[in-house]
C-alpha cells in the first residue's frame, strides 16, 4: 500500500517551550493507528500540529501528505487535501445551523476534487442515510453547531462530518470521550463502515476503544516522541501495566 502519512524528526514548540522532540511516524493507506499515552504525553498537540494550529510552531522536521510537504499550507487548505481532525472538545457555533454547516462543508470540498455540487433536496438522502447509522437525533440537525449537544451527541456528530466529508486520513482525538457503553459501540461500528475508505489514527489514552476494531499498529507516546510501536498486543499490555515503564525507560 502506498504511504499516506510521514512524519520524520518532528519537533514542535509552544511559546518557546518544546512539546514534541522527534517524532517519526508513518501511516499507509487504508490502515488504522492507534497512538496511545499517559496524560501530556504531547498526543493532542500531534494533532492539532497535523491539523496546522497557528498556536504550535514546527522548529524542525516534515509532515507529508503522499509526498507533499503540509508544514507551510493552512489548515484548509490541509482539508481540502483530504485531512480531518475529530476534537477532543468540540466547540459551539451558535448561529451556524448544523445541516447547513455540512452541506456547505461537503460541498466545498467536492468543488476542490471536482465532484458534483448537491443542493440541499439532493443532500437530505446522504444525511439522513449517516444519521441512521449513527442513530443522530433528526432535530439536532437544525440546531446550531454542537449549541447545547450533550458530550455523546457532540462527539456522535464529529463521526457524521467524517462519513460525509469523507477524508483521506481521520484524526480522532480522545473520540472515546464522554460517549456511553452504547454509544460507543454504535460509533465504533460506523468507523468500522469508514475504514474500508478512508485511513485512520486514534488517539487516546484507554485501551478500550481498541476493543472495537483492531488496528494495524499502535504507538506508544511520552515525553513528545513515540517510544514503542507494535500490534494490538501493545495495547493489551498497556491495558495490565499501564504507562509506567515506558515513562520510566524514556522520561
Amino acid at each position: 500500500m502506498p504511504r499516506l502519512l510521514e512524519i520524520r524528526n518532528l519537533h514542535v514548540a509552544v511559546e518557546g517551550k518544546e512539546i514534541i522532540k522527534g517524532l517519526n511516524l508513518k501511516i499507509k493507506t487504508g490502515e488504522i493507528h492507534a497512538v496511545m499515552g499517559p496524560n501530556g504525553s504531547g498526543k493532542s498537540t500531534l494533532a492539532q500540529v497535523i491539523m496546522g494550529h497557528p498556536a504550535y510552531t514546527v522548529t524542525s522536521g516534515h509532515i507529508n501528505l503522499s509526498g507533499r510537504r503540509l508544514t507551510e499550507i493552512k489548515p484548509d487548505a490541509r482539508a481540502a487535501r483530504g485531512l480531518f481532525l475529530a476534537w477532543q472538545y468540540p466547540p459551539a457555533v451558535p448561529g451556524l445551523q448544523v445541516e447547513q454547516f455540512l452541506r456547505s462543508a461537503r460541498n466545498a470540498q467536492a468543488k476542490i476534487r471536482g465532484e458534483p455540487i448537491l443542493s440541499a433536496k439532493d443532500f437530505r438522502p446522504v444525511l439522513e442515510k449517516n444519521i441512521k447509522i449513527l442513530r443522530f437525533r433528526e432535530d439536532l440537525l437544525q440546531r446550531s453547531l454542537n449549541d447545547g449537544f450533550s458530550g455523546g451527541e457532540k462527539k456522535r456528530f464529529e463521526i457524521l462530518q467524517l462519513m460525509v466529508l469523507k477524508p483521506r486520513l481521520a484524526i480522532l482525538d480522545e473520540t472515546d470521550s464522554g460517549l456511553d457503553l452504547d454509544a460507543l459501540k454504535t460509533v465504533m461500528e460506523a468507523l468500522k463502515k469508514i475504514a474500508a475508505t478512508t485511513s485512520i489514527m486514534v488517539i487516546t489514552h484507554y485501551p478500550r476503544l481498541l476493543r472495537y476494531f483492531k488496528p494495524h499498529q499502535v504507538h506508544i507516546m511520552t515525553g513528545g516522541k513515540i517510544v514503542a510501536s507494535g500490534d494490538s498486543k501493545l495495547a493489551r499490555r498497556v491495558e495490565r501495566s499501564g504507562y509506567r515503564n515506558f515513562v520510566e525507560a524514556h522520561g
